[in-house]
């Protein structure tokens, strides 16, 4: 698999007449690198984290705050008539479908029946909305406890992943790891467990829970940036809690731009706001989303 381009994401668009819609942007067209937004901030605040509700509303501020696209949360496009209400709201925003995040427990050959069939309906669904990336989080043994995958774990996990790549490609979707804090902490434990089996595995780490597992995120993407195909982002304040919006921490952004530069990135990058549980705003989400998207163009470039 190559490392996805522009010219790559717009000739798959182009194609797809459920959605028919390329990037907007001109800064994007200049700079090769697609920037959008992830909706993990709304589904935060839903019943059982499920955003399928608040769809028209995140739709309506992404395409606000000038994203030139979304990446869904797989379970969006579970039910039956996913395809057409998502389709019928990307046209109607000129908001394209970028991809999806997709995890589940595949350390667990229990569960990978039912992993694997939920991926076998999610996938050729994202591709039919033109979404070309597929973001897969492998699952914590527990959450929030560095507990260490055996090698038996960790070779379930890359068995499961070779069969939701074989998906992916037959769908021309590109599948990418992404990180949370448990597959990097313990000196990347977990990701160098499943690259040590899938060596070639197209990555798409999450810089701000790099910065939670104990990583420097500009020698992440200095080590592994020819296999870095996107990336989330995200900000956090010196105490370690996340910003508000992206830029309002003190993460340094401008060396990641840098290492950027330095690997010739050209993939998806899409902010991923997150906060504190009890949180309390102080402006509205969309708001947030078009400062952070600022930012990116500002600082980042792209």
């Amino acid at each position: 698999m190559t490392q996805l381009s522009r010219r790559d994401f717009l000739k798959a668009a182009a194609g797809v007449a459920a959605v028919g819609l390329v990037p907007r942007s001109a800064q994007a067209a200049q700079s090769n690198v697609i920037v959008g937004a992830h909706p993990w901030v709304y589904a935060a605040t839903q019943p059982k984290y499920d955003i399928t509700p608040v769809l028209p509303q995140i739709f309506a501020d992404m395409s606000y705050a000038g994203m030139d696209g979304i990446e869904l949360m797989s379970s969006a496009l579970l039910p039956d008539d996913a395809v057409e209400r998502i389709g019928e709201l990307s046209r109607k925003h000129k908001l394209p479908v970028l991809g999806a995040s997709f995890g589940g427990a595949m350390w667990d050959r229990a569960k990978h029946q039912e992993i694997l069939d939920e991926a076998a309906k999610a996938i050729p669904r994202l591709a039919k909305l033109g979404g070309r990336t597929l973001g897969a989080s492998v699952g914590a043994v527990k959450w929030g406890q560095k507990i260490l995958k055996t090698p038996e774990q960790l070779d379930a996990q890359a068995e499961l992943l070779r069969n939701i790549i074989a998906v992916c490609e037959k769908n021309k979707v590109v599948l990418n790891l992404h990180n949370h804090t448990y597959e990097v902490e313990n000196d990347l434990h977990d990701l160098k467990g499943t690259l040590a089996r899938i060596p070639d595995a197209k990555l798409g780490p999450d810089l701000n829970w790099l910065v939670r597992g104990g990583v420097d995120p500009v020698a992440f993407i200095r080590q592994y940036g020819r296999q870095i195909v996107f990336l989330h982002l995200r900000d956090q304040k010196k105490d370690g809690k996340w910003s508000e919006s992206l830029g309002e921490g003190d993460m340094d952004y401008a060396a990641i731009a840098t290492a950027l530069r330095e690997i010739n990135f050209a993939g998806h990058a899409v902010i991923e706001l997150a906060h504190e549980r009890g949180f309390q705003l102080a402006r509205p989400l969309r708001e947030s989303l078009k400062m952070s998207r600022e930012f990116v163009r500002k600082v980042l470039g792209y």
